[in-house]
C-alpha cells in the first residue's frame, strides 16, 4: 500500500506519461490533413483560375528548392480516390482538406462557377462519406485568387466581403454534406512571414502596415464566413466553423524572462484569437499598448494601425464553435542584444518585440530546422489556452515531423507516440477537452521553399513516377493501430511497425 501510494503521489508532482491511462476518450477522433495547392496539381485544369502560388512559383522558380512548383505535386486532381482509399486504409475518423479558391471561382469573384471545380470537390466529399470519414474542409489554405491579390489582397478591407461571398458560395455547394468547417489557416503564416519577409507568396516585403492590416483584416474576413454560416446554414445543417492558427508555445529563456515570454504569447498566439475567444475582444491589451508605443516611437502621430471599432469587436468575437490549433514546436524568447535585432526572420527575431527566439535546451529536430522537437509545449500550449478562454473543445488539426522520405521512419513514430502521450496528459491530467488529433500530412507534398525535399507524409509520394505511386511508411501502420486500439498501448509499438523499442 505505501509503494501505491508513493507511485500515486509521485505522478501527481512528476505528471509523466507512464502515469496515465493510454487510451483515448471515446469523443476523440483521429484525422489527417493536406491543402489543395500542395497535392492537387492541375494548376490550369478544367477552368481554373491563377492563385498568387501559381504566380510566385512561375515567376520566381528560384525561390523553390530545386525550382519546384505545385503544378504537378501529388496529382490528387486526379488520383484523389487513390488519396480516399489510403485514407480508409489508415481508418481515419475525419480527413482535413481545403478547396482552392480558383478551382470554384475562376474570376476570385462568385460571378462565375467552374462546374468541373465544383465536381472534383464534391466527388470527394461524397466518396469519404461512403468510407465513413469525416470531411473536414478548410475555405482557405493561402492559395488567393491573383487578380484579389493585385487589388491589394489581404491589406483591402473589401477583401472582408469578397471573401463572404467566396464562403456562401462553398458552403452552398458542400454544407449539406460537410459539418465542420475551417475558414483561414494560419494567419501568422500568411500575414507575418508573408509581409515581414517578403519570400513568402505574395512576395512583397512591406513590415510596417501590411502584417497588421492583414491580420486585422484575416480577422473581419473569418468573422464574415461565420457569421454568413451562423444565419443563412446553421438554422439547416447545424455545422461547426473556426479558424484554424499556427500556435508557436513560447518559453522565457532564463527566470527574468517570464513578462516577455507573456507578452511574447500574446504576439504569437493571441493577435490571433484574442478578438474571437476572449470577452472583450479586440487585440490582446498588451499588444495594442506595445503597437501604439512602436507607433509614437516611428513618427507616427497615434496607432499606426487602426483599432477594432466597438462594431467590430462585437461582430469578430465568438465567431468559433471550437479551438482549432496548428501546433509543430516551441521556442524560448529573450531579449535582443544591441543590435541584434536588425529585421523580421521568422522564428529567429521579433523586432516588434526587440526580442529573439531561440530553440529550447536539448530540442532536436526533422528535416525542417526551423521546427524544434518539444513534444512538452504542445500540451503547456493548451493549458494556457484553457486558462486564457476556457473550456472551449480544442480540436488539434496539424501536428506532423518531416524527413528526408525514408520509409522505415523510426523519428517519425517516435514523435506521433511522443506528442501524442502529451495530448493524453493535457486530456487526463489537466482536463483540457481536447476533441481530436490531425496529423500533417496524409502524403508527401509540395512543401512551400523547400519544394519536395521535406516530407510530411504518412504515405511516400514517388514524385519522380508518373503516376505518383503512393506508398505506406512505417508510421503510417503505426497510426493506424493506434487509430484501430484507440490506445498508446504496446500493441503498436512492436517491430511489424518498424518501431524499434
Amino acid at each position: 500500500m505505501f509503494r501505491y501510494k508513493t507511485v500515486i503521489s509521485l505522478c501527481f508532482v512528476w505528471q509523466v506519461s507512464w502515469c496515465v491511462d493510454h487510451n483515448f476518450p471515446p469523443n476523440f477522433k483521429f484525422g489527417a490533413a493536406t491543402s489543395s495547392y500542395q497535392i492537387e496539381g492541375g494548376w490550369d485544369a478544367d477552368g481554373k483560375g491563377v492563385n498568387v502560388w501559381d504566380k510566385v512559383v512561375h515567376s520566381n522558380p528560384e525561390m523553390f528548392c530545386g525550382n519546384a512548383t505545385g503544378d504537378i505535386a501529388a496529382d490528387s486532381y486526379h488520383k484523389w480516390r487513390e488519396d480516399v482509399r489510403i485514407a480508409a486504409e489508415l481508418g481515419l475518423q475525419f480527413y482535413r482538406f481545403s478547396i482552392n479558391w480558383v478551382r470554384i471561382l475562376p474570376t476570385g469573384f462568385s460571378n462565375e462557377i467552374n462546374k468541373a471545380g465544383v465536381k472534383y470537390y464534391s466527388d470527394l466529399i461524397d466518396a469519404l462519406l461512403a468510407e465513413g470519414i469525416e470531411p473536414i474542409v478548410t475555405l482557405y489554405h493561402w492559395e488567393l485568387p491573383a487578380i484579389i491579390q493585385d487589388l491589394g489582397g489581404w491589406t483591402n478591407p473589401l477583401i472582408v466581403d469578397w471573401f463572404g461571398d467566396y464562403a456562401r458560395v462553398v458552403y452552398s455547394l458542400y454544407a449539406d454534406r460537410v459539418n465542420t468547417w475551417i475558414t483561414i489557416n494560419e494567419v501568422i503564416v500568411i500575414c507575418d512571414y508573408g509581409y515581414y519577409s517578403g519570400i513568402f507568396a505574395p512576395n512583397i516585403k512591406e513590415p510596417l502596415l501590411a502584417p497588421y492590416l492583414c491580420n486585422k483584416h484575416t480577422m473581419l474576413a473569418h468573422a464574415k464566413a461565420y457569421r454568413i454560416y451562423d444565419t443563412e446554414f446553421r438554422p439547416k445543417y447545424n455545422g461547426r466553423v473556426s479558424i484554424a492558427n499556427h500556435l508557436i508555445w513560447i518559453e522565457p529563456h532564463s527566470a527574468k524572462d517570464e513578462e516577455l515570454a507573456t507578452l511574447g504569447r500574446e504576439y504569437m498566439v493571441g493577435r490571433f484569437t484574442h478578438a474571437i475567444f476572449s470577452k472583450n475582444g479586440g487585440w490582446p491589451p498588451s499588444i495594442e499598448k506595445m503597437m501604439l508605443k512602436n507607433s509614437l516611437a516611428q513618427g507616427f502621430n497615434s496607432f499606426r494601425v487602426l483599432a477594432f471599432t466597438d462594431e467590430e469587436r462585437e461582430f469578430v468575437k465568438g465567431t468559433a464553435d471550437f479551438f482549432a490549433m496548428n501546433q509543430y514546436t516551441t521556442y524560448t524568447i529573450r531579449p535582443a542584444k544591441k543590435g541584434e535585432v536588425t529585421e523580421y526572420v521568422f522564428l529567429k527575431a521579433l523586432p516588434d518585440l526587440n526580442a529573439v527566439l531561440e530553440p529550447p535546451p536539448h530540442a532536436h529536430y526533422g528535416e525542417s530546422k526551423m521546427m524544434p522537437i518539444y513534444p512538452e509545449g504542445i500540451r503547456r500550449q493548451m493549458v494556457w489556452l484553457k486558462k486564457q478562454y476556457g473550456d472551449i473543445d480544442i480540436l488539434i488539426t496539424e501536428n506532423g515531423y518531416s524527413s528526408t522520405g525514408q520509409l522505415d521512419d523510426y523519428d517519425r513514430i517516435d514523435f506521433l507516440k511522443k506528442y501524442l502521450e502529451q495530448i493524453l496528459m493535457a486530456i487526463k491530467v489537466d482536463k483540457v477537452n481536447v476533441v481530436g488529433y490531425t496529423v500533417w500530412s496524409l502524403i508527401d507534398n509540395f512543401e512551400w521553399l523547400q519544394g519536395y525535399t521535406s516530407k510530411f507524409g504518412l504515405y511516400e509520394v514517388d514524385f519522380e513516377n508518373p503516376d505518383k505511386k503512393r506508398t505506406p511508411r512505417a508510421s503510417a501502420h503505426f497510426y493506424a493501430c493506434v487509430i484501430k486500439n484507440r490506445s498508446l498501448n504496446d500493441t503498436c509499438l512492436n517491430y511489424d511497425f518498424g518501431y524499434k523499442v
